[in-house]
């Protein structure tokens, strides 16, 4: 599999663009929106991390910016009702970041908004996404939980309180609340001394 490829920028179309290697081979680069508008100009050398996608009647190649955008896009193919051209118009729509924010926020309906989701697909989707992404993934987005007033930033607040770095419980915190989400302030407080006491 290509998993990066480098190259002066011959054209960009407006869902691809055109990578010439050093050893003269041009490539057609699918790539989201987002990645496209960040290449340099023509004749200009770009970096793109890609992922090869197999079909019965062509060989694509897919790029994008960031290894995270390149794993998130491997994520959403893995999911039933969603090919790589769908995967493009959700990482046109959404950060990798935002996406994260998307599923631990609850917010269905916010996929509806990437063209050729309906309600339905977004549903199945969501809790494919939700399963799928990567806990660690999901305590990195800033917004996470982290409304004002949440019980992930109330919790997060009183561990900072008795000492605790943010760096240190975001992560442990969070995946104690993907795994019991009814849990109140108090309930995660403790749950998340004592996790921090075995360290784990």
């Amino acid at each position: 599999m290509i998993a990066c490829i480098e190259g002066r920028v011959l054209e960009t179309a407006e869902n691809s663009c055109l990578i010439q290697t050093s050893g003269g081979v041009g490539y057609e680069v699918f790539a989201p929106g987002y990645t496209l508008s960040r290449l340099p100009g023509p004749e200009e050398t770009a970096r793109l991390f890609t992922a090869t996608v197999v079909r019965e009647d062509a060989i694509e190649l897919y790029g994008f910016e960031s290894w995270d955008e390149r794993e998130t896009f491997l994520t959403l193919i893995s999911i039933s009702k969603v090919g790589p051209r769908t995967a493009v118009a959700m990482l046109s729509r959404y950060r990798p970041a935002e996406l994260r924010d998307v599923v631990a926020s609850e917010d269905v309906m916010a996929l509806t908004l990437v063209p050729g989701i309906g309600k339905k697909t977004a549903q199945h989707v969501f809790l494919e996404l939700k399963y799928k992404l990567k806990m660690g993934d999901l305590s990195k987005s800033p917004a996470a939980f982290a409304a004002p007033g949440s019980v992930f930033a109330d919790t997060l607040q009183g561990l900072s309180n008795l000492g605790y770095s943010e760096e240190e419980t975001r992560p442990v915190l969070a995946r104690i609340l993907q795994e019991e989400p009814d849990l109140d302030v108090a309930g995660a407080l403790r749950m998340c001394l004592k996790t921090l006491a075995r360290g784990l």
